[in-house]
């Protein structure tokens, strides 16, 4: 079972959230710094609203942070966001191949659905599993298991592509075989994701 990340995995797509945390702190004065991001990336917006909340020490609502945010947000992932290199070559080989594929994100629903549908990727995948609606995070195994539940397979053979350091060390706890790929966005956790994956690849062009 072949197990994707969509953000910084299948589309190019951090940037979005980049620039909407930039904006969101400008407009308070705060600054973008590595300790927020490290509080906000690959999380769902729930934790995130209450990390930004607390870290801020705002006296705003987390829906209306997170209200603001997918303002902020809105129409891009319909409009700005690009398939990764090599993306569709390697789920068409995939499919050729006979693998079984499904998207397990932190995105949110509506985003992720509207990327798929932009791009023209949903009819790779028999499921989304999205960290939202199971109320879990990436950073931890239980999502994982929860994935390789849902698709009634045992996590150990599953195999996650993601880009992000934390989801990576949450799927080997979970027993997962785990495929490291690069995004810009995180390139200084690039020696991180080389000791933990199993292996660690440019894009997904390395495989085909």
């Amino acid at each position: 079972m072949l197990l994707f990340d969509l953000d910084g995995t299948l589309v190019d797509s951090n940037g979005v959230w980049v620039e909407v945390d930039k904006t969101f702190l400008a407009r308070r004065g705060a600054p973008y710094t590595r300790e927020y991001w490290e509080g906000v990336a690959h999380t769902v917006l729930s934790q995130c609203a209450v990390f930004t909340k607390e870290f801020l020490q705002l006296e705003e609502s987390c829906e209306d942070i997170i209200a603001e945010w997918m303002e902020l947000a809105a129409d891009k992932y319909s409009t700005e966001v690009t398939i990764k290199p090599h993306v569709r070559a390697y789920l068409d080989r995939c499919r050729e191949q006979g693998h079984r594929m499904a998207i397990v994100t932190s995105c949110v629903p509506a985003h992720c659905q509207a990327a798929l549908d932009h791009l023209d990727l949903g009819g790779y995948f028999e499921r989304i599993v999205y960290a939202q609606e199971e109320g879990l995070d990436k950073k931890g195994p239980a999502l994982f298991r929860r994935a390789a539940e849902l698709l009634g397979v045992p996590p150990r053979e599953c195999v996650l592509f993601d880009d992000s350091l934390s989801a990576c060390k949450g799927a080997k706890a979970a027993g997962m075989t785990v495929v490291g790929v690069y995004d810009p966005y995180f390139s200084d956790t690039a020696p991180d994701m080389r000791e933990i994956c199993d292996r660690y690849i440019q894009n997904l062009g390395e495989l085909l």
